[in-house]
């Protein structure tokens, strides 16, 4: 646990912002590992290994964190987040602008573009991680960026998708 503690605790930071749900989930994830040890045949690096078991407890943490809150972005909300970013240029405001557009995606839609743009994983890392084919990897990415572009259409946000 010290050991990958670091590496787990930074993969998970993209799932959550909350502090208290960031630490559940790093010790939820932990517990998954430990439980899923006897399937580790050692043929790839652990830490691969790792980041595949702790990219699907981040995934169930959206989905069930989607059952339990119906969000949905009014105008009122774009008007406060233009409002909210003073400094465009400032990487601590821009990812939480980032996190908070990601949040307003279904939780599949949200892996798949947190893994290939904010992890810059490839398409075969990306398939690996999530036990998709790489084939529906490039499918869910492409439906993904259309929703995200839907949703930014009527914002006086910009961004290049």
């Amino acid at each position: 646990m010290e050991r990958y503690q670091g590496h787990v605790s930074r993969l998970l930071w993209r799932f959550t912002r909350d502090k208290n749900s960031h630490e559940e989930l790093v010790q939820e994830s932990f517990v998954q590992v430990y439980l899923s040890l006897h399937t580790y045949k050692a043929r790839a690096p652990f830490e691969h290994w790792l980041s595949r078991i702790v990219t699907r407890a981040g995934y169930r943490f959206w989905k069930q964190s989607k059952r339990h809150m119906h969000v949905s972005l009014h105008d009122q909300d774009w008007k406060q987040l233009s409002q909210d970013q003073a400094d465009p240029t400032n990487p601590q405001q821009a990812a939480e602008l980032v996190h908070h557009l990601l949040s307003k995606l279904p939780p599949r839609d949200r892996l798949v573009l947190t893994l290939r743009y904010l992890d810059q994983c490839s398409v075969a890392e990306t398939a690996q991680r999530t036990g998709w084919t790489p084939s529906l990897v490039k499918v869910q990415t492409y439906r993904a960026k259309q929703k995200l572009r839907k949703l930014l259409k009527n914002t006086d946000i910009e961004f290049e998708v």
